[in-house]
């Protein structure tokens, strides 16, 4: 069985193939934040800032359904010391980029833990999304 496209970025840390994957109008919705993120650049920006929070990240356990549009990426990693199990649900176009992306994780004490190391990163997320959306225009 050949490793999932999204998978194999991710298990790289490569964050342009991972950006590549992205479709432009991806809503991306936080296991920590109320309101969803919609759009390549801020998505991109909080999957880099995920990257440098996660320790010890590994997917587990792979779920697809028939026609491979839905997947879900079980995952463990650390955060801040706690160790946190979560589940990436991707849901992909007609051009096989990703249209949807959510996270949950569990338990809530490591929630809570990448929350705060998230929100650590938002100001360097934001200019970092910003400067993408600007080029992007420009």
């Amino acid at each position: 069985m050949h490793t999932h496209p999204f998978r194999a970025a991710v298990e790289r840390r490569d964050v342009a193939a991972i950006e590549a994957l992205l479709a432009e109008d991806v809503v991306f919705t936080s296991p920590v934040a109320f309101k969803p993120y919609a759009g390549k650049a801020i998505t991109a920006a909080i999957l880099r800032g995920v990257l440098r929070v996660f320790e010890d990240f590994a997917y587990v356990r792979e779920i697809a359904n028939p026609d491979g549009r839905d997947h879900a990426f079980v995952f463990t990693a650390t955060v801040d010391g706690r160790r946190i199990q979560g589940c990436d649900f991707l849901h992909f176009d007609e051009e096989g980029r990703i249209d949807d992306f959510t996270v949950m994780v569990r338990p809530l004490s490591a929630a809570k833990a990448l929350s705060e190391a998230m929100g650590a990163q938002f100001e360097r997320i934001a200019r970092e999304a910003g400067e993408a959306g600007n080029s992007a225009g420009a």
